[in-house]
């Protein structure tokens, strides 16, 4: 399970991540200190589960759980805080739990047990997301998952999976905002899958090219999309 850790108070995120290391089953993905922040690494990171803080300066827990909630995948949310009180405001916003610090081990894992009974159900959302297209006048549909990449071929869009290709009517900006948290836009004409991503090469001209598990061929990455692709990975 992929974590994300968001607390303004460094020796409360320390004291976290030494209590998940416990747990073989964990990867903290990184760490926030504010809700700007957090919901960047979120949006970049797309982790399972965020440990968040409730009483942040500037943008508070509450408010980032709003955020997060919005987006096609949210993560599940552990509210941490210093207030039993503000229980009652986490379970109105779906939380799947909270922690009342100091976090002790044995509340830790409560938590952990309960949130990996829903995370169960957000997995195997991810897993059937498809997306259908037209073959021979026959409807279709591939997983999210087997697909490497879109491109734009002058009115269509052509998506290459593993096994085959095919055109679709949507545009690659109706597939950004369809799946925002499996694709990555390399260049004005192309989307990537995220999970497909190898690595990122460098040429002696300065272009940059997108290597992609199972693609015989390099992707080049314009120069405008450089920054945001790098951060991606």
């Amino acid at each position: 399970m992929n974590v994300l850790i968001v607390d303004d108070e460094p020796l409360a995120r320390s004291r976290l991540i030494r209590l998940l290391t416990h747990d073989k089953s964990i990867v903290v993905q990184g760490e926030a200190s504010n809700g700007k922040e957090a919901l960047v690494l979120a949006k970049k990171q797309t982790p399972d589960l965020i440990f968040l803080d409730v009483d942040m300066p500037g943008m508070n827990g509450l408010q980032v759980a709003n955020e997060l909630n919005s987006l096609t995948l949210p993560p599940a949310i552990v509210f941490i805080t210093a207030h039993p009180e503000h229980a009652f405001d986490a379970l109105q916003l779906s939380a799947a739990g909270y922690l009342v610090k100091p976090i002790s081990e044995q509340s830790l894992q409560k938590v952990l047990k309960q949130v990996g009974r829903l995370n169960k159900v957000h997995i195997q959302k991810q897993q059937n997301v498809k997306i259908s297209y037209q073959l021979a006048g026959t409807l279709r549909s591939v997983d999210i998952n087997d697909v490497l990449y879109f491109s734009a071929e002058e009115k269509y869009t052509k998506m290459i999976f593993c096994g085959g290709e095919a055109l679709l009517e949507q545009s690659l900006k109706q597939l950004e905002l369809q799946f925002p948290t499996h694709i990555l836009r390399i260049h004005r004409n192309t989307l990537v899958n995220k999970q497909k991503v190898i690595a990122l090469h460098s040429k002696a001209n300065g272009n940059h090219m997108i290597e992609l598990q199972g693609c015989s061929e390099l992707l080049p990455v314009s120069r405008r999309e450089l920054k945001l692709v790098k951060n991606s990975l």
